[in-house]
């Protein structure tokens, strides 16, 4: 297995809002997507389109979303995960597990924001880091 192209980097905030004005009146940023919701993954999505990549803006939606642990710990918010597009992703989960690598939901992907497959793999197997593998987009 070989990742791909960087597809995006997550941010977990308490306030899309608050978040999309940072991004673009102190970054510059002109392309910002309108937020969404995805209820089966527990949270709000907005994408900052940047010239090589976005950000992927993460507030928590209901109780039982899985950001609130991470905004618990990171009250303000902060870099959440980092996304790679992969060609197939049942193969990539294969190659991960059979690497040892802990993939969450047991290993079943689902449909990410991008409308396609993705998968989550444990921080403690990625140098601290959670890494998101999703199928190529059909851009």
């Amino acid at each position: 297995m070989q990742i791909g192209k960087l597809n995006h980097v997550g941010v977990a905030t308490p306030s899309i809002e608050a978040s999309v004005k940072l991004y673009r009146d102190m970054l510059g940023a002109t392309r910002i997507q309108d937020p969404f919701d995805l209820p089966e993954q527990g949270v709000r999505v907005c994408f900052v389109d940047l010239p090589n990549s976005q950000i992927e803006l993460i507030e928590p939606l209901g109780e039982d979303s899985p950001v609130h642990g991470f905004l618990a710990k990171n009250p303000k918010g902060g870099q959440h995960h980092v996304c790679f597009e992969v060609p197939d992703i049942i193969a990539a989960r294969d190659y991960m597990v059979s690497k040892g690598a802990t993939v969450l939901r047991n290993g079943e992907p689902r449909i990410g924001a991008h409308g396609v497959p993705v998968i989550f793999v444990h921080p403690k197997d990625m140098g601290g880091v959670l890494v998101e593998l999703m199928a190529e987009p059909n851009h």
